[in-house]
């Protein structure tokens, strides 16, 4: 949407508008905020698109989509239309207005969100709702004698259009309400559509070989999953032939029972990511597809799009790459911590593997650590330790831990990287995972965050040179882990994109994700992309390489709600778990200093962003904190030091 509008900002011809703006096109020639000379298209000089940010006073001020570095424009509380914070907006420049540029909006081009999500308030005898993620008051669209009739300090979901109540999610007070808060603030469903299960569904519980002569039989492969404890749904299986050193990674077929543009296939589009609480999931697909007939569970046969990847045993690099539309039959489900064991006793005591299984498992290993060597000379290895956390029956959360790389992990994540590079060289146009450099700016600002710490280090245009002396330095001062949450905050998002730019971080010079259709709409695009290639099909590609642009930024952004999803959660079971320990004191590390201070808690909790008080705090110093002030609404935690260790 931005790139589109930063385009019509400069002028855009009728052949490069892409099909799914063409009605808000007519719309804003309509308006007339947008002129036309033919088939040229070309903003009015008068107007500005941008994106609308509010202060707590309903002031408005729109950043500008621009290549020039404009300066913000003011909006008046009476000139914002109803627009809301986030919102894409077309704003009319007021003319005569003295000192900063002043402007009203015209036309919402796009809502931030079609929702809101408040909590009832009693303000001078008045119900209204306070926005759960603004703080600011939102009116709702109901009489006072019955919004005094609901209890205090209700959820409430608003449609933000008209002001009117969606649903009523609960209570603040109840925790049972936080998933729903957190799925509605970014508009999120748990949920699909009659229409979308009962297509679903239709695909059955097995498959039928015989209905499938034309797919490469692999059944007679013992393959194996290895996925965390808790997990439902099996994307990827593997196998390894030692003799001749091939690797067969196995990858559910969604794409196989998706139809194009279906119920089910609208509403993964629209979902983009399956999201993880820490008592359920939030599934991309149904549960009859993503937790039965796409799932390879053991002892079943079952579609997949498989890569046999065959390795010069001594270079390490794949000399054979082929894709098969296969059937597999996986013999084993095995966990992270089962397989961990195994490694750990050298699988001395393996009697729950299977042998057949145990024969290719440790030779894998050995040669995948081998792999992992040979391409971590290029690329990063960062110690990523990720905060879990486990609720009660009523979702009071009651444990947090450290979820770190083990060697289980490492050697699925080596198998998956293989696959989805070898994907990715199949692909000259479609979906690719890029990552770029960090730009001068970001990597000036860690050297100086990191000089206040004792690491001393001057920039060197080879940043991963650079990056792992700075990782060197970090170990010596057994500051590994926060110097790499550092290094990692420095560095650009990874995105989706249709053109291949690289993987920094990887160190690959081309990367797609292939390995997780089931959770994430990006690798289902890339199958079909992958498909129409093997058969030569290039109306099929044309049709899905269409607007393809659009969709890897619509995807791109799909990633990061549902994180945020995930990690709202969180920090609302943080917030309540807090306000029950507001007289206890618990040891912290301050992991930002700038503006109001941050800490993170290392205590029997782990993982909770606090906000401190005091302001002369120094980065990583580990301090003893008491809570002084919880807000349950806006997940913020507030405390003091009480002493510094």
């Amino acid at each position: 949407m931005n790139e589109f509008l930063l385009s019509l900002s400069q002028g855009l011809s009728s052949e490069e508008v892409p099909s799914s703006y063409i009605s808000l096109l007519q719309e804003l020639v309509k308006l007339k905020i947008v002129s036309q000379r033919k088939d040229f298209y070309k903003l009015d000089s008068r107007y500005r698109f941008g994106k609308l940010d509010l202060a707590f006073n309903g002031t408005g001020f729109v950043e500008t989509f621009s290549t020039k570095n404009l300066k913000d424009l003011l909006v008046e509380p009476h000139d914002t239309k109803g627009a809301m914070k986030g919102d894409i907006v077309a704003v009319k420049k007021l003319p005569g207005t003295k000192g900063r540029a002043k402007a009203k909006v015209i036309y919402i081009i796009k809502r931030a969100h079609a929702t809101s999500v408040v909590y009832t308030k009693n303000v001078s005898n008045k119900i209204v709702g306070i926005n759960i993620k603004t703080n600011l008051v939102h009116e709702i669209a109901a009489s006072q004698k019955s919004l005094k009739q609901l209890p205090q300090n209700t959820v409430l979901k608003i449609d933000n259009e008209h002001g009117t109540i969606q649903e009523v999610l609960g209570v603040l007070d109840d925790p049972s309400v936080d998933e729903k808060i957190s799925l509605a603030l970014f508009e999120k469903t748990e949920f699909f559509s009659k229409e979308a299960e009962l297509e679903a569904s239709s695909h059955g519980n097995y498959v039928e070989k015989s209905l499938y002569p034309q797919r490469v039989d692999l059944t007679h492969l013992p393959f194996c999953t290895i996925d965390p404890v808790d997990a439902k749904d099996f994307d990827d299986a593997i196998y390894f032939d030692e003799k001749t050193s091939t690797l067969y990674v196995a990858i559910a077929d969604v794409s196989e029972y998706l139809f194009d543009m279906g119920p089910t296939d609208k509403e993964a589009k629209k979902r983009g990511f399956s999201i993880y609480f820490p008592h359920k999931s939030i599934p991309m697909l149904p549960r009859s597809l993503s937790e039965n007939i796409c799932s390879l569970k053991p002892d079943t046969d079952r579609l997949a799009f498989t890569f046999k990847i065959t390795l010069d045993s001594q270079t390490l690099e794949p000399v054979k790459e082929e894709l098969l539309n296969a059937i597999i039959h996986s013999k084993r489900r095995y966990t992270y911590d089962e397989i961990d064991r195994f490694l750990e006793k050298d699988f001395s005591e393996a009697k729950p593997v299977d042998e057949e299984i145990l024969k290719y498992l440790l030779p894998l290993y050995h040669f995948m650590q081998r792999v992992r060597k040979k391409r971590l000379k290029d690329a990063f290895e960062f110690h990523s330790s990720e905060v879990r956390m486990r609720v009660d029956e009523n979702q009071n959360l009651v444990q947090t831990y450290i979820e770190a790389q083990t060697d289980s992990h490492s050697l699925i994540e080596d198998c998956m990287l293989l696959a989805n590079k070898a994907a990715a060289k199949r692909l000259k146009y479609g979906i690719f995972r890029t990552h770029g450099e960090p730009t001068y700016e970001k990597i000036e600002e860690l050297l100086n965050n990191l000089a206040l710490v004792g690491i001393h280090a001057r920039f060197h245009p080879d940043l991963p040179l650079l990056i792992k002396h700075l990782q060197e330095e970090a170990q010596k001062l057994d500051l590994r882990d926060e110097v790499d949450k550092l290094i990692i905050k420095a560095q650009q998002k990874a995105i989706y994109e249709p053109e291949n730019k690289g993987h920094f971080g990887l160190g690959f010079d081309s990367y797609t994700h292939f390995t997780s259709p089931i959770r994430r709409y990006s690798d289902l695009t890339l199958h079909r992309l992958l498909k129409a290639d093997l058969v030569h099909d290039e109306k099929r590609k044309e049709f899905l390489l269409k607007n393809i642009d659009t969709l890897c930024e619509q995807i791109s952004n799909l990633e990061r709600e549902s994180d945020k999803v995930a990690w709202d959660y969180m920090d609302r079971k943080f917030a309540r778990w807090a306000k029950e320990n507001m007289s206890h004191e618990f040891k912290a590390i301050i992991t930002d200093t700038s503006k109001t201070p941050i800490a993170k808690l290392q205590d029997e909790i782990v993982g909770a962003r606090i906000f401190v008080l005091n302001e002369d705090v120094e980065l990583f110093e580990k301090v003893l904190l008491r809570f002084v002030e919880v807000d349950i609404a806006s997940t913020k935690i507030y405390a003091q030091i009480t002493q510094r260790l």
